[in-house]
């Protein structure tokens, strides 16, 4: 189990190694199609998340794609939730969580080291949002330490394995529903810290 500090520096210990291989433009996702890339910039999302306009025709097919609405989309990636940073830092440190961590990075990864660094990434992006008590899939994508890239290329198909029962395709498979559910999953898998058991007061005597 992790002390709050820990849970902090392990994480910003985890970006400052990935920075090394970022860019100077934050691009937090590159779609890569066979040979093809087109990269959304961060602005585009802030754009989108605050006004609901798509300025980046990539990101307005990758809405379109999705299998909800523009709407559903925005109002989904800008919701918060409450988490605990230990439970959150209890969780994506466990096996468990190294496991849900690989498994929601199928086909986006960081562009440069792929699934390499995947797991690294995407954990100290969630960790950091965190730190204030909540966290939202607007700002875990703003805390990517680097370059993310949607794989749909030689290994990967392009699909997430988004973290929501029930769902049809694309609903199931897509980016934007993906980050949709994150935050939720995340929440409901924390780890929380126990709580010290109660002492009985002790008992006093007649004089």
């Amino acid at each position: 189990m992790f002390t709050r500090f820990a849970a902090g520096a392990l994480a910003a210990a985890s970006l400052t190694t990935l920075a090394v291989a970022a860019e100077a433009s934050h691009r937090p996702v590159r779609w890569v199609s066979g040979g093809a890339v087109w990269s959304t910039e961060d602005s585009a999302f802030a754009t989108f998340f605050s006004e609901g306009e798509m300025t980046d025709r990539a990101l307005e097919a990758g809405i379109y794609n999705s299998g909800w609405t523009a709407d559903e989309v925005q109002e989904g990636m800008t919701k918060t939730y409450d988490v605990d940073l230990l439970g959150v830092a209890n969780f994506l440190y466990s096996a468990d969580g190294v496991a849900f961590l690989d498994d929601q990075t199928s086909s986006y990864f960081p562009y440069w080291q792929k699934k390499k660094t995947a797991v690294v990434a995407l954990r100290s992006a969630i960790i950091l949002d965190a730190v204030d008590g909540e966290i939202s899939s607007a700002s875990i994508m703003s805390n990517l330490p680097v370059d993310f890239r949607l794989n749909d290329n030689g290994t990967s198909d392009g699909a997430q394995n988004v973290c929501k029962a029930g769902l049809d395709a694309p609903q199931s498979t897509s980016l934007m529903s993906w980050y949709v559910f994150l935050p939720a999953c995340v929440q409901a898998n924390q780890i929380l810290p126990m709580e010290p058991a109660s002492v009985a007061a002790p008992v006093r005597g007649l004089w």
